[in-house]
């Protein structure tokens, strides 16, 4: 078959639609929690935390959810100006609050790891802002207008929660300027043709919410495509050539980065993915418990224009490896794409080292959101009760559709979908020796499909 020779314009089209994707991958995410709620966390506010009593569910329809950790969450406009967190004393508890650009960046921890258990009040400042930090706060620079903060709280079991409600009730934020309105998200036109409604909406969207200074030189060149500031749309009357070609970036640009995702940008061992570096795209915001080092930096701003859009299209809003560790796989150890109509087993060996805890999830594919299943297991991890361990300490898990009858199998089974699926081992706080290889992923094993009823 002839491949298609791509134009100028078609290239930067699609360099305009990977720069662009996590930004408004984003923002609709943010849309969502402010406007309806996403599962366990009710529609709340600007600058005003929406806590989730429950742990997720299948109901909470978000890619790559975790199951292990209750959330509070919070979408920020900081057009209201400075914003004041409290956090409370956590007497040990494992907790992070995870700061996120609209552009996708962690720029910020407030946890455990990063402070310690111990109270704290900060002051959340927007771009550009100059002021007087009061004594007993921390300033925390936010690098765009919109931003979010994305809070997670260890939760041991259901009879946990009620801790965890209590912590919460002591988390605030509070705006300086109680009578400011938030001029909230962009505003799009609708009258761009859908086909090319993406570049319209990156073109407002961007312009509003600026990027890193060193990309607004690439940003920038996207006026070739008709994408620069003005109060009527300049998609609205283009030349068909460019017209042409964010037709053909709108839909090879989403091929691309689905096609990166599943080939993966990362290493990997046992056909697990290592995704400890998949957030490293931040080079420029830099606030407190983050880690300005080479070692969690992409320099290549190529390369981290696609790592972050394949981040955002996968697990939006992951935590840098230092924080919590990541490793996902669609395949077993033979290769071979992960699905239902097989059994699986997976023995760990030995457990993952982490100072906090580890757990893996169930997701199905390709919408990565938790497994719906009648016996409500999603996780399993090491606050699991019931688990059977191995006479040598190491833990094997289960993974089927139906329910095993053997009673360690049952113990430790992780419920399947029936179609493909994509788990996720996660280690927060995660050992040095998880971060520089020294421990090693045992790989999936397909067991066969004897256990299907």
């Amino acid at each position: 078959m002839i491949q298609k020779q791509v134009t100028k314009l078609e290239k930067l089209a699609m360099d305009a639609y990977v720069y662009g994707f996590p930004l408004l991958f984003n923002v609709e995410q943010m849309r969502r929690y402010v406007e309806e709620g996403i599962g366990a966390n009710v529609a709340t506010p600007f600058n005003q935390f929406s806590h989730a009593k429950t742990l997720a569910t299948p109901a909470d329809t978000f890619v790559s959810i975790n199951n292990d950790t209750v959330y509070s969450m919070a979408q920020l406009d900081l057009s209201v100006g400075p914003i004041a967190l409290h956090v409370p004393n956590t007497e040990g508890r494992y907790y992070v609050l995870q700061f996120v650009d609209a552009w996708t960046n962690n720029f910020a921890y407030v946890g455990t790891r990063a402070i310690g258990a111990e109270a704290a009040d900060f002051l959340l400042t927007p771009p550009n802002w100059v002021g007087e930090v009061p004594k007993h706060m921390t300033q925390i620079k936010v690098p765009t207008r919109l931003a979010s903060i994305v809070g997670r709280w260890a939760c041991q079991d259901e009879h946990d929660l009620k801790n965890i409600m209590a912590l919460q009730d002591l988390t605030t934020l509070r705006t300086l300027h109680a009578s400011a309105e938030p001029q909230g998200f962009p505003i799009v036109s609708e009258d761009v043709p859908e086909e090319i409604r993406f570049f319209e909406r990156l073109r407002v969207t961007m312009l509003d919410l600026l990027p890193a200074p060193q990309d607004m030189a690439l940003q920038a060149s996207f006026s070739a495509l008709g994408m620069e500031a003005s109060v009527t749309s300049p998609l609205l009357g283009l030349d068909e050539t460019v017209y042409n070609a964010l037709k053909y970036a709108n839909v090879s640009g989403l091929g691309l980065i689905k096609r990166t995702l599943l080939s993966g940008v990362s290493e990997s061992e046992n056909g697990w993915r290592i995704t400890f570096h998949a957030f490293d795209y931040n080079t420029d915001f830099f606030e407190i418990g983050t880690k300005e080092d080479a070692e969690w930096i992409i320099t290549d701003r190529k390369k981290a224009f696609m790592e972050r859009a394949v981040a955002a299209m996968g697990g939006l809003w992951g935590n840098h490896g230092y924080e919590a560790a990541y490793v996902m796989t669609w395949t077993d150890e033979k290769g071979q794409t992960l699905n239902g109509a097989h059994n699986y087993t997976l023995t760990l060996d030995p457990l993952p080292p982490v100072a906090a805890f580890w757990s893996i999830t169930m997701y199905n594919a390709p919408d990565y959101y938790l497994v719906d299943n009648p016996w409500h297991r999603y996780s399993i991890g090491d606050r699991t009760s019931g688990l059977i361990y191995n006479e040598d300490g190491s833990l094997t898990i289960y993974m089927s559709v139906d329910e095993p009858q053997n009673e360690r199998e049952k113990a430790n089974w992780l419920p399947l979908p029936d179609g493909d699926f994509r788990p996720i081992l996660r280690m927060y706080a995660p050992d040095q020796r998880i971060l520089s290889r020294d421990y090693s992923f045992a790989p999936i094993k397909r067991e066969g499909n004897m256990g299907r009823k």
